[in-house]
């Protein structure tokens, strides 16, 4: 008897959105519910740059804190392929770097058009701007009218690669996991 395995296709899913949107607690509460989720990396690259004397390297060295963000995504994006989950969330994708560097007005190398087009996410879910929950902090800069300002850049940069972009209403963080598990089925 010849028994045929059928692979199910790993899903990577990507939730993005402008600063202070509720992505961080969304993926908390996913890996509080034993998922595997790869988190932001920015504030850990700024921490890093602080150690060394750079107050924000985003501000001061905007390229060099995009390429390092790039290499960990990538690297992000690979370990995801890698982990035996069948669904991997991922706190923001690599188009999110290319959308911070259009809002900034800055120029960079086809390299990270390249990326973007070469690592592939399965779904890509939006948080608008929320200004009840959205707060300032060491990390993040931005006020609320950058933070819209951003999430327009990242509607426009996901959808130039192709992406269907599924909006995630504002809600408690369990209604939003709800209407994202909605969404994969």
């Amino acid at each position: 008897m010849r028994f045929i395995f059928l692979k199910l296709k790993k899903e990577l899913i990507v939730i993005t959105g402008g600063p202070g949107t509720g992505k961080t607690t969304i993926i908390d509460a996913l890996i509080e519910q034993g998922y595997a989720c790869f988190p932001e990396i920015s504030r850990q690259i700024t921490l890093e740059a602080k150690k060394q004397g750079i107050e924000q390297l985003f501000l001061e060295k905007p390229l060099l804190f995009s390429e390092l963000l790039l290499e960990g995504r990538k690297k992000q994006h690979q370990q995801a392929h890698q982990d035996v989950s069948d669904i991997v969330f991922m706190d923001r994708g690599i188009p999110d770097i290319l959308a911070y560097m259009h809002y900034i007005g800055d120029s960079y190398p086809a390299f990270f058009d390249q990326a973007s087009r070469e690592h592939a996410y399965s779904k890509v879910f939006v948080l608008p701007p929320w200004e009840d929950i959205y707060e300032s902090d060491e990390a993040r800069y931005e006020n609320f009218e950058q933070a819209k300002l951003i999430f327009d850049h990242l509607i426009e940069t996901y959808e130039k690669y192709g992406y269907q972009l599924i909006e995630v209403p504002c809600g408690t963080v369990e209604e939003r996991i709800q209407f994202i598990f909605s969404q994969l089925s």
